[in-house]
């Protein structure tokens, strides 16, 4: 997709004080201002070490607290500059903002049961990246998947689901059927499995992530949240 193909869906999605806004720019002179706050000039590692500071300070009741005020709403009414991507499980207990003490504008956030990757999310994760500069995608999946755990179900017991619920567990099938066989707990190996196969495929995917990838301008990563200790465990890096 070109850039001005990813700048027109830009336009389509920020309503019309969001068109007004972004045509402004596009039409502003060499050397204008930009509106609304700059793209990240962070590095794909110090975007991780960020959320990992993040969790960290989580964990110990010592969250940052973001501003949520006036100022900030207004600035991010006219743009946003987030520094990574979460494509995590849309679980209610697995929040990516609060695991990581961050606030409005800083997370660009996919959530799908079982943290998958549908073309809807790949576009999602590809304007990110191509448009908003984002340097940093992780995939996050979590402890007692209840998504996961229907794909346990399916090949251990024949589950089945009714309505969508069977086709939304299916791209996590090949996770549970190849954690089957391994050493520990059945769910848990899915769960760190599923999450490999995602972070793979999402490195393989085209070359609006693959080229950024190549220029060491983008980094793709895997972890799981714990449930029980808050702590999230990058583990596939």
């Amino acid at each position: 997709m070109s850039s001005a193909a990813l700048r027109t869906l830009a336009l389509g999605a920020t309503g019309a004080a969001g068109v007004a806004a972004s045509s402004a720019a596009v039409a502003a002179p060499a050397g204008a201002k930009p509106i609304g706050p700059p793209k990240t000039t962070l590095t794909p590692d110090q975007a991780l070490q960020r959320l990992k500071d993040a969790n960290n300070a989580f964990i110990s009741d010592k969250a940052p607290t973001s501003p949520l005020g006036r100022k900030r709403r207004l600035e991010l009414a006219q743009g946003q500059a987030p520094f990574a991507v979460l494509l995590s499980c849309s679980d209610s207990r697995v929040p990516p903002e609060m695991l990581f003490g961050q606030g409005l504008g800083d997370l660009f956030t996919v959530r799908v049961a079982g943290n998958t990757v549908s073309p809807e999310g790949l576009g999602s994760i590809e304007y990110a990246v191509a448009e908003l500069g984002v340097p940093l995608i992780v995939v996050l999946g979590h402890e007692r998947c209840g998504a996961v755990a229907a794909a346990v179900s399916i090949v251990r017991d024949g589950a089945r689901f009714p309505g969508a619920i069977g086709e939304m567990v299916g791209p996590i099938l090949p996770s549970a059927i190849h954690a089957k066989n391994e050493k520990g707990d059945w769910l848990d190996n899915a769960v760190r499995l599923n999450v490999v196969n995602v972070v793979e495929r999402l490195k393989v995917s085209g070359k609006l992530l693959e080229d950024p990838i190549a220029a060491g301008k983008l980094r793709i990563v895997g972890a799981r949240y714990d449930l029980d200790d808050g702590k999230v465990d990058f583990f596939h890096t």
